[in-house]
């Protein structure tokens, strides 16, 4: 298969030297692809001769696409894109704040489904989805009477940046969150609900769902909080989005309105910044400020210090040691789970 196999650490130097500014985009579009292979192949081609990054799940369904464009070549990209039929005019979505410093490769992927949803099929018709709503339809539709406004992202998504009055769902998955809004809704499937997610892509399945399940008034917000951003920004209004937008590359996020209204898990101090554990074994993904960055070395507890500090082969032991905990550990989740670390007295006595 193509793919770039260069190390990460030679790739991310690269990218701190290059010399031009990159463009951050997204896109996404269902439609059917009859060999999702051989159409990944094809971009993977097209976009590597054009110095491209991102990270881009092509299923049957469709593609989801996060990126990285040379500047420079940027026009030639949307021309490139565009060329593709089933892509013709397909809405991009560009940065809030873009360094271009948001992806270091090239990676394609083909996957059952470009939304992870746990979902078996036919429990939704994407041909029946909610009515789409510009940014500004959306803001003015959040205050009126009656109106549910409903967070489509996990919880470290929402954590760190939210719409007014939203309901946010304590869930990990795009199925736990779904079925928490059908339970505690199922008693007002009249009311108006208003949905979002990061660039739209979630909220076409979760609007098709809850109207197969009897919800009667879905909309969604067209673009996502990106196109939100971006449209409040040129109108000079007042955001009603609260915080930091949570994106999937290396910035892990970019603030809408300034506010910071998320905690360090540590310390419990002002901070959105996600990270992940820099003890690999862990790399839990949590929100630290810069104290507790430099006391805890960039790790999310003691214990997990004391084993980024450790010779490989002592990790090595303690990979064996402490296996079904680490595995339980690996879960893509922002909170901290100290029973389920070793302590460090434990390991001490394991190196002893």
């Amino acid at each position: 298969m193509l793919e770039n196999r260069v190390d990460r650490r030679i790739l991310k130097e690269r990218l701190q030297k290059e010399t031009f500014e990159r463009r951050t985009l997204s896109f996404y579009k269902y439609f059917n692809i009859e060999n999702p292979l051989e159409f990944r192949n094809d971009l993977y081609r097209r976009w590597s001769e054009l110095g491209c990054f991102g990270r881009i799940y092509v299923a049957c369904e469709g593609i989801n696409a996060q990126m990285s464009v040379p500047e420079y070549n940027l026009e030639q990209f949307v021309n490139n894109l565009y060329a593709i039929t089933e892509l013709n005019e397909v809405p991009l979505k560009y940065a809030i704040a873009d360094d271009g410093k948001s992806f270091y490769k090239l990676t394609i992927k083909v996957r059952p489904k470009i939304v992870a949803d746990g979902l078996a099929h036919g429990t939704y018709d994407l041909s029946k989805v909610g009515k789409h709503l510009t940014a500004i339809e959306f803001h003015e539709a959040i205050d009126a009477p009656e109106t549910i406004v409903v967070d489509m992202r996990n919880h470290y998504e929402s954590e760190i940046g939210h719409f007014k009055n939203a309901f946010c769902p304590d869930a990990d998955t795009f199925r736990e969150e779904i079925q928490l809004v059908i339970d505690t809704y199922k008693d007002k499937k009249d009311r108006a609900f208003l949905l979002y997610c990061t660039g739209g892509i979630r909220c076409e399945k979760a609007s098709s769902f809850l109207l197969h399940n009897g919800f009667e008034n879905v909309s969604q917000l067209y673009g996502g909080v990106i196109e939100y951003a971006q449209q409040i920004k040129k109108l000079g209004i007042a955001s009603k989005f609260y915080g930091k937008n949570f994106v999937f590359d290396e910035r892990l996020g970019e603030s809408v309105d300034g506010q910071v209204i998320a905690h360090c898990h540590q310390c419990g101090k002002p901070a959105d910044t996600h990270t992940n554990c820099a003890n690999n074994d862990c790399h839990l993904l949590f929100i630290q400020c810069e104290a507790c960055r430099a006391q805890y070395d960039g790790c999310c507890s003691e214990a997990c210090q004391t084993v980024f500090h450790l010779p490989e082969a002592e990790r090595k032991k303690l990979r064996l040691q402490f296996a079904d905990k680490y595995a339980e550990s690996k879960i893509f989740k922002s909170r901290l789970r100290p029973k389920l670390q070793p302590t460090p007295q434990q390991i001490s006595n394991e190196n002893q």
